[in-house]
């Protein structure tokens, strides 16, 4: 029985060198790859662009294939609802981590509020890197930055080329030689301009300040208005107003009801002629296998200088409250390099990254709306509304809004219009 026991002892102790003699035993593969794998981050990524999911989703995982533990969620809203939903996520702290911000006061206001990083320091390139009207679009006057540029836009006429070519029509170049067209595309039984009246945003972004700036003064203008040389009652405005009602008769039949999405639909099935709108349609056309091309807003007369409104319309901001912020720095300095300047240009064409660093653009109608900006007969300009005028109530851009709406629904004349406008104002600017 003793050496029973003896033998047993000595088999105990043996087990017991075996397993802790030589330090722990190896951990098996996979443990060991689970123990060292970064942690899985998701960055929600907000935007007002609904249809560009797919593509954003192609663009971003670029990213990921980079980052492999940083995932982007994109999550966008719908546009008319945009600016109500992100102020009230921030608000309530449920906001993405990166916000898409517009331009000029409406971004403004996203940082006066508190709800944003600076820029400077965390994406130090910006200033480098991007044009400088670009990036003061999302600077303090003291030159703190809080919006990473993410694309610009132009504003323009697409044409189906299959209608034009059934009617040996040619691309206007004049507003006497665009009335014309329209003219004799209404007489044919065609609907010549996919416009209506119902969505307040279109009037002004792919109406007054797309064919207007030739007839109210583009840049100088805006500017004038600015810096308080100039009043909006100025016989300038109201011109181009009054041309802007010219157009009404070519517009589709109940056009005081039709919104922006059926302009859209109306252009994409070749129901209408065309589309006064941004470069930004321009994938949704591919898409759609729409021939269409592209003309720059009709001057008043020939050898005038056109007046072509391209402006920085989009960024991107962090949100101040983000538990991820070093990898949405990250994300911020991937967007800002060559690499997604090409694939955005490419995936999203006609939206224009504002980068002075090389990139490619590989769509010929993409090249062909920028290359117009580089014409030396052409003067770019913004949005009349966007900058310093819309940054207090009653805001500029709301009044010219209600009052483009009145004006074209013929509830008010050009002088009336412009009117309203200046005496809203004048209660604050």
């Amino acid at each position: 029985m003793k050496k029973l026991h003896f033998l047993t002892v000595l088999l105990c102790v043996l087990i017991s060198f075996t397993l802790f003699a030589g330090g722990k035993q190896e951990a098996p593969k996979d443990v060991k790859e689970a123990e060292s794998a970064p942690e899985k981050i998701v960055l929600r990524y907000t935007s007002l662009r609904t249809e560009d999911v797919d593509r954003e989703n192609r663009i971003n995982s670029a990213f990921t294939k980079k980052f492999p533990n940083i995932e982007i969620k994109f999550e966008p809203i719908k546009n008319t609802e945009y600016d109500t939903a992100l102020k009230t996520s921030l608000e309530t702290g449920v906001a993405a981590d990166i916000v898409i911000l517009r331009s000029y006061d409406g971004g403004r206001q996203i940082y006066d509020a508190g709800y944003l990083l600076e820029l400077n320091d965390l994406v130090p390139n910006i200033e480098e890197d991007f044009t400088a009207n670009s990036v003061a679009t999302w600077a303090t006057e003291d030159g703190v930055i809080y919006g990473l540029p993410y694309f610009g836009s132009i504003t323009g006429v697409w044409y189906n080329k299959e209608i034009f070519a059934d009617y040996n029509l040619s691309v206007p170049e004049t507003w006497d030689e665009f009335i014309s067209v329209c003219k004799k595309l209404k007489d044919a039984g065609e609907v010549p301009i996919a416009h209506g009246t119902m969505d307040q945003w279109v009037l002004t972004e792919t109406l007054l300040c797309d064919l207007g700036p030739n007839f109210y003064g583009g840049e100088e203008a805006r500017m004038g208005l600015i810096n308080k040389e100039i009043k909006y009652t100025d016989k300038r405005f109201v011109n181009a107003y009054n041309k802007m009602k010219e157009l009404v008769p070519f517009f589709p039949n109940g056009y005081q009801a039709i919104d922006y999405v059926t302009m859209q639909q109306m252009f994409l099935n070749g129901q209408a002629a065309m589309f006064i709108a941004g470069s930004w349609e321009l994938g949704i056309i591919r898409d759609a296998g729409v021939d269409a091309g592209w003309f720059a807003p009709p001057v008043a007369k020939k050898g005038d200088r056109v007046q072509y409104a391209f402006y920085a319309d989009l960024a991107l901001g962090i949100n101040k409250d983000t538990k991820h912020k070093k990898e949405a720095v990250e994300f911020l300095k991937w967007v800002a390099s060559p690499e997604h300047a090409t694939l955005l240009a490419n995936e999203l064409p006609g939206m224009f990254p504002p980068l002075k660093i090389k990139f490619d653009i590989s769509d010929p109608v993409a090249l062909d709306i920028i290359q117009i900006a580089q014409r030396p007969d052409v003067d770019t300009t913004g949005q009349l509304m966007w900058e310093k005028l819309s940054r207090q109530e009653p805001s500029g851009e709301t009044l010219q809004l209600e009052a483009m709406q009145k004006f074209l629904n013929g509830s008010m004349t050009a002088e009336e219009a412009v009117q309203y406008v200046q005496k809203g104002l004048d209660t604050w600017y």
